[in-house]
């Protein structure tokens, strides 16, 4: 990422290396004639039909965003813009890890779908894509208790225990997502990811933290309605990027909740349109219920369940004594005491100690290759955890340096060798480092011995936290697994280069308001060789409209698109609106 470019935007400088592999180039140019039509459609019907029911001012939310309604966004313009109310925007390839998505979020940068939506999707695609980011997520940034909402939620979300399950249903949404938006895609291949996913989903065991944070996300950040019951606001990016879904969302037969702890219940399917809607007084309330939820995680309460939430994790995760060290690594095994509390913790393979987020010396995941184990707890008949004990109690119990110190847990766990080192981090004492060591569970059970090596002892009474991913992602080098599934990258032939080269004739028309004349033959060349595009001649039509003059192309126009509509059931709607956005125009649309 030598050539990482921030946009000379704050946040996008801040990110760490582990997030900014994730970027790619947005390749303006890659943006065909085509996608600049399907953006600019989609805009005016949702501004047309959003400036009624959505909870902000759309043009305003747009326009402080570096947003426009006739082209899509450009990454640098968005950074300028964004970048005066404390966000950023970086775009990438399709799906990311949910964990990796919530640290961005954090980090208070937008994460964009660099792709657009073919037209034959355009009124909703299964994958991320451009509209739904830009135009559905960032309009509202501006508010300032909506992206602190945001911020934090990415802040809880990033400490998340997912489950191994829960990757893999990532995998599969995003397989299918792609094989959907492909070109030329095997009807054969989507049924079978399709059932691959639906497989997945209804065999995820009980719910991780991840899986219940990601309902709370849904219903608000992607569904989420503002107000009251009877009269709700739109603010969910789902559904305002959705030309379907933000009009039929505000009739009956989709229930409206109010949104509170409850609505962890509700599980979500992202195929389907939304059964039921939950409905916020104010976005402050978000903030309790997330803050509520919080009180939950395993980052909050630690202890016996936490570590248990690790071990079935089978990612890395860290916990966290009550010293301040923390321990990186895959969790495999837990000593559970009389009382549930943890009295020993083991991780296998690369693992790492770290203090306050920062790699201890020495202390990594290549030292520490084939993991780490350690007793927690206080020792045997001592009036204090061993991290509060000053170094004159140290020496009362035997621990000098290269001399020999024997101590045994509350557990009945035994350590005995020779002190190599004692660290201390803000006066706690937080490892001890033992040559020529022994341990022993107090039923004999060998733990560790002497021709093992070093053994580093872990200090602290209890694990106050357990989190998802490295203390120290970055020193770690916690690539986390990048999906090999890539999106797929289109070229044309030349039937479709000639269509876009009409696109492109008639944003030239209609930006400079020369060339009218051209609009008869471009509707002969669409009727002769483009009979399946429709967006077009649309496109010709409102130029004639507003011209008040040709009125006999103007006519042909209208009935070529009726029988058009008429005869193409997947077309029906979409003409139909543009017909609609056509005869009320949305004046100039600057209205703020």
């Amino acid at each position: 990422m030598s050539n990482f470019n921030d946009f000379n935007n704050a946040q996008v400088a801040k990110l760490p290396k582990h997030l900014k592999q994730f970027i790619v180039a947005q390749n303006y140019e890659k943006y065909t004639p085509v996608d600049q039509a399907v953006w600019r459609y989609v805009m005016r019907q949702n501004y047309s039909y959003l400036k009624n029911v959505a909870y902000y001012p759309y043009i305003k939310g747009l326009q402080s965003a570096g947003l426009s309604i006739e082209y899509i966004p450009d990454l640098q313009t968005m950074n300028d813009n964004l970048g005066k109310i404390g966000w950023g925007a970086v775009t990438v390839d399709g799906f990311i890890p949910p964990a990796a998505f919530m640290e961005y979020q954090a980090y208070r940068v937008l994460v964009i779908a660099a792709d657009i939506r073919q037209i034959n999707h355009i009124e909703y695609t299964p994958a991320p894509d451009i509209i739904h980011e830009s135009a559905g997520h960032a309009p509202i940034i501006a508010d300032t208790d909506y992206n602190n909402y945001l911020s934090y939620f990415g802040s809880i979300g990033a400490k998340a225990m997912f489950s191994a399950k829960d990757f893999e249903l990532y995998e599969a949404i995003r397989k299918l997502s792609i094989l959907k938006e492909a070109v030329n895609s095997d009807e054969v291949e989507i049924a079978k990811a399709e059932k691959e996913l639906r497989y997945i989903s209804a065999n995820m065991g009980e719910p991780s933290e991840m899986a219940l944070l990601g309902r709370l996300h849904w219903w608000t950040v992607e569904y989420g309605l503002i107000g009251t019951l009877e009269n709700p606001k739109i603010y969910g990016a789902g559904l305002l990027s959705s030309i379907g879904e933000s009009a039929s969302c505000m009739q009956n037969n989709v229930k409206k909740l109010w949104y509170n702890m409850y609505t962890v219940n509700y599980p979500y399917d992202i195929t389907k349109t939304q059964p039921q809607l939950f409905v916020t007084e104010t976005f402050q309330n978000l903030i309790d219920v997330l803050e509520q939820f919080a009180d939950t995680m395993a980052f909050r309460r630690g202890g016996t369940e936490s570590i248990m939430k690790a071990i079935s994790c089978k990612n890395v995760a860290t916990a966290v004594y009550s010293s301040g060290l923390q321990v990186s690594g895959v969790f495999t095994d837990i000593g559970i005491g009389a009382n549930d509390d943890v009295t020993f913790i083991k991780t296998t393979g690369p693992s790492a100690l770290a203090f306050e987020g920062k790699q201890l010396q020495s202390h990594g995941k290549d030292y520490h290759k084939d993991g780490f184990s350690s007793p927690v707890g206080k020792l045997k008949n001592a009036g204090k955890a061993l991290e509060n004990y000053s170094s004159a109690e140290l020496k009362s119990i035997g621990i000098f340096i290269d001399e020999t110190a024997d101590l045994t847990f509350e557990s009945g766990i035994n350590v005995k060798g020779i002190v190599k080192d004692i660290l201390i981090e803000n006066d706690k004492l937080i490892v001890i480092a033992f040559t020529d060591c022994t341990v022993k569970e107090s039923k004999g059970i060998i733990l560790f011995q002497p021709d093992w090596g070093v053994y580093d002892m872990a200090v602290g009474e209890k694990i106050i936290s357990v989190f998802n991913g490295a203390a120290d992602k970055d020193a770690y080098e916690e690539i986390p697994l990048i999906s090999t599934a890539k999106t797929h990258k289109i070229s044309y032939d030349k039937k479709t280069l000639e269509l876009h080269n009409l696109y492109k004739t008639v944003r030239a028309i209609r930006e400079s308001g020369e060339g009218m004349e051209k609009l008869n033959q471009i509707f002969e060349q669409l009727k002769t060789n483009h009979r399946q595009d429709w967006l077009c001649a649309l496109e010709v039509l409102e130029l004639v409209f507003h011209k008040k003059i040709y009125h006999q192309l103007e006519k042909e126009l209208l009935i070529y698109l009726e029988i058009k509509a008429g005869r193409e059931p997947e077309h029906t709607k979409l003409i139909n609106d543009g017909l609609h956005v056509i005869k009320n125009p949305v004046s100039q649309l600057i209205i703020d």
